[in-house]
């Protein structure tokens, strides 16, 4: 199985140096928001009405979201979607807490129809301001705290995290997960010549919410009873569990390069 993960995740970091470094900027909108489209298709197998039609339209209505996100941000709104969907994470978490008390479906709607629009138009107001670099940096940063926990939870868990919502997950892991993102974040602080403090507390942050990114899809695939989203990716489910971490971890991330860079 890590064989397989390893494969996998070579062959994605691959096509995303290709889309971001060698390709235009509209085809990486264009490849972002296809993969938003079927984790917005995997996203409507965790609310509990599955059928065909409604899984349907919750993909549209996630078009539909999408597109009225890129026009407020024209107006002069970015920000405020921007802390909407930090806010997002923060009342999943205040969810988690209550868990295994059923996440209604209007949740798991309302979180699905935020998260993958407004993550799409963060990650291109990413791209698009700051550039690739800062923008793979992201990635790196949520890859490293994904494994940074998994081996650091493999070698040394023993103390649950959320066993009620992810059984294998612990809080060695987490602290795995943060060491991990922030050794990446002080390399990234010399990289970039940034302060390097406030690399460092950004590079937490971001690894903290992609932990959330990551439990609260977790919370809803336990709700509705199912393992993975997908099976697009092998040996690491679908494009939703690919991109839930990333998914939390950019409103932070854009919201703090003002205060990093400055």
């Amino acid at each position: 199985m890590i064989v397989q993960r390893v494969k996998t995740a070579l062959i994605l970091a691959a096509a995303l140096l290709l889309v971001l470094f060698v390709l235009p900027t509209v085809f990486a909108a264009v490849v972002l928001a296809v993969l938003v489209g079927i984790g917005a298709w995997e996203w409507s197998g965790l609310i509990t009405a599955r059928s065909a039609s409604r899984r349907w339209a919750f993909v549209a209505a996630a078009v539909l979201t999408g597109i009225l996100s890129i026009e407020l941000s024209r107006r002069g709104g970015l920000p405020f979607l921007q802390w909407a969907d930090v806010l997002l994470w923060i009342v999943a978490l205040v969810w988690m807490l209550r868990f295994p008390v059923p996440v209604p479906a209007s949740f798991a709607t309302a979180a699905g129809l935020i998260a993958l629009p407004i993550g799409w138009l963060l990650l291109i107001t990413l791209l698009t301001g700051w550039g690739p670099e800062w923008t793979i940096f992201l990635f790196v940063l949520v890859a490293a705290a994904d494994v940074g926990a998994f081996f650091c939870g493999r070698s040394f868990g023993r103390r649950k995290l959320a066993p009620a919502v992810s059984p294998g997950k612990t809080w060695e892991g987490v602290v795995g997960g943060l060491v991990a993102a922030v050794a990446v974040g002080i390399a990234g602080a010399f990289w970039f010549g940034v302060p390097l403090v406030r690399m460092m507390v950004t590079a937490a942050g971001i690894a903290a919410f992609s932990v959330l990114g990551d439990l609260t899809v977790s919370m809803l695939k336990r709700n509705v009873g199912v393992k993975d989203t997908g099976s697009l990716f092998p040996g690491h489910g679908g494009v939703l569990d690919r991109i839930d971490s990333l998914l939390a971890a950019v409103p932070l991330y854009l919201l703090s390069l003002g205060w990093v860079a400055s």
